[in-house]
């Protein structure tokens, strides 16, 4: 099965940095057409108006069946999602300071066929996940246990919802599929001082921010740099 057999992804978004670079490399071992791959900003804030800003949109209005994947790196929630999972979502909940939370569907028709393809490819099932998008990096054990109990989500990224919402309103389907990067059971250092207001790693701060915690670092990385290989590879898998 080839992805023009099923659904046409005309462009990949994935968090600028790492994640991009690792999806760049995926799609160099890519034989046929590939899609556009945009680099987008780190978390949510800013990220309404980077997109109002992408020309690739008039494009993807003109497309019979505009089709958008994104793609990058997860936390888990839950101990059955373990570092190196391949999961999709089915669904997504933004959750705020105040403790409210929306829920937005991913496109059946589009994750269906991915998840399909991913299967067949990986010859194992695929984990269909809630996921929950936050404003700021969950590093803390306790709050994601928190969060997986309050909300019953598996996963947690900080794009996934603000990403649906824009592209639901412009009637173009969206799916996502990312990589679990670190665990529920272990805190992960506090980096959210790091991060930029145009949702960029800042190279001083996240240097000094490990430097603090070089135990949580320590898992951090490794969990990153195995999470950033499975993600390489998945984007080879699923645009051949």
């Amino acid at each position: 099965m080839s992805l023009s057999q099923i659904s046409t992804i005309q462009v990949i978004l994935v968090p600028q940095g790492a994640e991009y670079n690792a999806v760049c490399k995926g799609l160099n071992r890519v034989s046929g057409e590939i899609p556009q791959v945009v680099p987008i900003p780190i978390g949510s804030p800013g990220l309404i108006t980077y997109l109002e800003k992408l020309e690739i949109i008039a494009e993807l209005r003109k497309e019979l069946q505009p089709n958008i994947l994104v793609m990058g790196l997860c936390g888990s929630l839950k101990s059955e999602y373990k570092i190196g999972n391949v999961v999709i979502y089915e669904s997504c909940i933004y959750h705020n300071n105040l403790n409210k939370s929306v829920i937005r569907e991913f496109s059946l028709n589009l994750t269906t066929d991915l998840l399909k393809k991913l299967e067949l490819s990986q010859q194992k099932q695929i984990s269909k996940v809630k996921g929950i998008t936050c404003d700021r990096i969950i590093f803390a054990a306790q709050e994601k246990h928190h969060l997986a109990q309050t909300h019953n989500a598996d996963v947690v990224d900080m794009e996934g919802f603000t990403i649906l919402e824009f592209f639901n309103s412009l009637n173009i389907s969206v799916a996502m599929l990312r990589v679990v990067s670190d665990d529920s059971k272990h805190d992960l250092p506090d980096l959210n001082f790091a991060i930029s207001p145009e949702g960029s790693l800042q190279t001083l701060p996240l240097a000094l921010g490990m430097l603090r915690q070089p135990v949580a670092a320590t898992r951090l990385i490794r969990g990153s740099l195995k999470g950033l290989k499975v993600l390489e590879k998945i984007t080879t898998d699923i645009i051949n």
